[in-house]
């Protein structure tokens, strides 16, 4: 996709109130389910401990995101927002899916709470959140973020991290390439199928 980009996400919710949809799912249904790997599934699980979860509304998809995105590209340069809540079936807090657009490369020193990873532009993994960014754009390519987070305050789990991290990398990962292929990304900017979770040297 030449050009600018921008991503405004559809809310989760489905109803007049603007709550999600009353339905039960399991985790490859949420976010439209095309955004969902298989890997990304069990790590919804696994960061939440539930395998079933309130059903996402109609327009919480990437293919509506992408829509919002080069109808937002003409004037926007740096923005984000939401591309999907996910509310499991339990009185737990929720995983928010987030977007960050920029025109420029990521610069500077990374937050060294994250674990640095091979993907995309510049990647990084917490216990709470993970991030991917990648670059769309032939000519003169900005570059996107799908960031995977909790809400709230999570707690810092006793003893090794890296579970924690991998599931949320993997979840950042599976948006981020979903939204490449979307957006029609050269190479699916530059991401692999399955997510890169060796820490970068």
């Amino acid at each position: 996709m030449a050009g600018s980009l921008a991503f405004l996400a559809g809310g989760c919710s489905d109803d007049a109130d603007g709550k999600p949809a009353d339905v039960s799912v399991t985790a490859d249904k949420l976010c439209g389910g095309s955004a969902v790997t298989k890997d990304a599934a069990k790590a919804i699980e696994f960061i939440t401990g539930e395998t079933r979860f309130i059903a996402s509304g109609e327009n919480s998809t990437v293919t509506d995101a992408a829509e919002e995105l080069t109808r937002e590209a003409i004037t926007s340069t740096h923005k984000r927002g939401d591309i999907c809540r996910i509310y499991p079936y339990a009185p737990v807090d929720e995983l928010r899916m987030r977007w960050e657009l920029m025109s420029n490369a990521p610069t500077g020193t990374p937050d060294p709470k994250f674990t640095r990873l091979p993907m995309g532009e510049r990647a990084g993994a917490a216990h709470d959140t993970a991030y991917v960014t990648f670059a769309c754009g032939r000519n003169q390519p900005d570059y996107i973020s799908a960031w995977a987070e909790s809400t709230g305050r999570p707690t810092e789990p006793e003893g090794d991290e890296r579970p924690l991290k991998n599931a949320y990398a993997t979840l950042a990962h599976s948006f981020a390439l979903a939204m490449a292929k979307e957006l029609d990304c050269a190479d699916n900017a530059g991401l692999k199928p399955k997510p890169s979770l060796i820490p970068a040297t």
